[in-house]
């Protein structure tokens, strides 16, 4: 088998959605004659730890550990956080407004910790490293980020020992949707930009999620991008009867920062619960991970927090149960400029849950036209109030009549199997 060394900064037990993607390719890759070697902290700052998802990690697998020194303690020393608690994701606040403290964390974040907290492990990383790829033939390198500092390292040994290297986005770098509340200075900013250009320019392939990400990152820098979404795995489904929930249950996986807060759907539901009595009785909502302190507040303007039924962070095997098992399943789209370029690995876990998605986002974007193709579920644009309404009065009238489940099709090319079989035939043309 040819070896491929696999840097990745999330690896289990971390949690998260930021593990799913490289485990899942990595528990597939020997069926395609290729043995993942992993490079990850020895100590990181995991964002949740689950550790159901070790069996997914192959048996006698080469997993190289080292040291990594990170400043979160003097963070969370800082903002008034205990040593224990973890940080959240794309400036979720669970339980207030930031306070100054805070901001000028983020501050410090954004401009002194370029490209991200994780810098300082660089330069050992790439020593490491170059020690052990002078003892050990590997074919390729792969980075994956954010943290984007793990590009850093790939472009390193890159230049150092001219390995094939591909680098793979999971989320963009300056165009990712919270980059604008970074506060970054003029020089901050140029130097992000300059370090992106140079994992643009140096990696011999470039994988991106999406394709409107692909024609985004081209604005960026001019090249061929490889495209390969996220995706499921059929081994996590639930293969016993489930039983479904009584309520018309609207559920929502994963985090729920400001930018994912659908004000327009507690908008209407507000108004279907003032004009349907039934309706109150059946409606739940559930919201399955972090969700920041601001939808809260809208629950409650809306006086929909009667409905509201918060779940803290599960283990991937319990989520997977717990999608089968909604009546209707939310995906959000971030209400931010590179909207129709999101596709979030918790949509086609969605679509293997085989369960009607009511979508808010733009119709014109990724996420929408998968959802048109497989005929997985409905959308409606961020400021659509009236398709909105009328998606979740057809699929609540399905509900009542006991006809309520989702029809999709197609959905087979997005599995991981078949995912992993692209990636190998990308590397296999090094």
């Amino acid at each position: 088998m040819r070896k491929v060394l696999i840097i990745t900064y999330y690896w289990p037990p971390s949690g998260g959605a930021g593990v799913q993607r490289w485990l899942k390719f990595v528990k597939y890759l020997r069926e395609f004659n290729w043995e993942p070697v992993i490079y990850t902290p020895e100590n990181p700052e995991n964002p949740e730890e689950d550790n159901s998802l070790l069996k997914d990690v192959p048996d006698n697998i080469t997993i190289l550990k080292t040291p990594i020194w990170e400043p979160y303690n003097f963070y969370k020393r800082f903002i008034g956080h205990k040593k224990t608690q973890k940080i959240s994701a794309g400036f979720l606040s669970e339980n207030k407004k930031p306070k100054l403290p805070e901001k000028i964390a983020v501050w410090i974040r954004g401009n002194l910790f370029i490209p991200d907290a994780r810098r300082f492990w660089i330069n050992n990383s790439v020593k490491y490293l170059s020690d052990y790829l002078a003892k050990n033939k590997i074919n390729v390198i792969i980075s994956t980020g954010p943290p984007h500092s793990m590009h850093l390292i790939a472009l390193k040994l890159k230049k150092k020992l001219n390995i094939p290297w591909l680098a793979d986005f999971r989320d963009p770098w300056t165009n990712i949707d919270f980059y604008k509340d970074l506060k970054l200075t003029n020089r901050a900013d140029k130097k992000h930009r300059k370090l992106e250009q140079k994992v643009l320019s140096n990696a011999d392939k470039v994988i991106v999620i999406s394709k409107t990400m692909a024609e985004d990152m081209k604005r960026l820098h001019n090249r061929h991008y490889d495209v390969i979404t996220n995706g499921y795995d059929t081994e996590d489904l639930q293969t016993t009867t489930l039983k479904m929930d009584n309520k018309f249950s609207l559920a929502h996986i994963g985090t729920m920062p400001k930018t994912r807060n659908p004000e327009l759907l507690w908008k209407v539901l507000n108004k279907l619960v003032n004009e349907d009595s039934q309706f109150v009785s059946d409606l739940e909502i559930k919201l399955v991970g972090k969700v920041d302190y601001s939808v809260v507040e809208s629950l409650k303007q809306y006086n929909l927090s009667d409905f509201y039924n918060k779940i803290n962070y599960l283990p991937h095997d319990e989520v997977i149960r717990i999608q089968q098992q909604s009546q209707v399943l939310l995906l959000l789209i971030n209400n931010t400029p590179n909207a129709k370029m999101i596709l979030t690995g918790k949509f086609f876990e969605y679509l293997a849950a085989r369960r009607p998605i009511l979508c808010i986002g733009p119709t014109d974007g990724d996420a929408a036209k998968i959802l048109f193709e497989t005929k997985a579920g409905y959308i409606s644009d961020f400021d659509d109030e009236e398709t909105l309404k009328k998606n979740i009065i057809i699929l609540y009238s399905e509900y009542k009549a006991g006809i309520l489940q989702s029809h999709n099709k197609g959905i087979e090319r997005f599995s991981r199997k078949n995912l992993t079989k692209e990636l190998a035939g990308l590397m296999a043309n090094f």
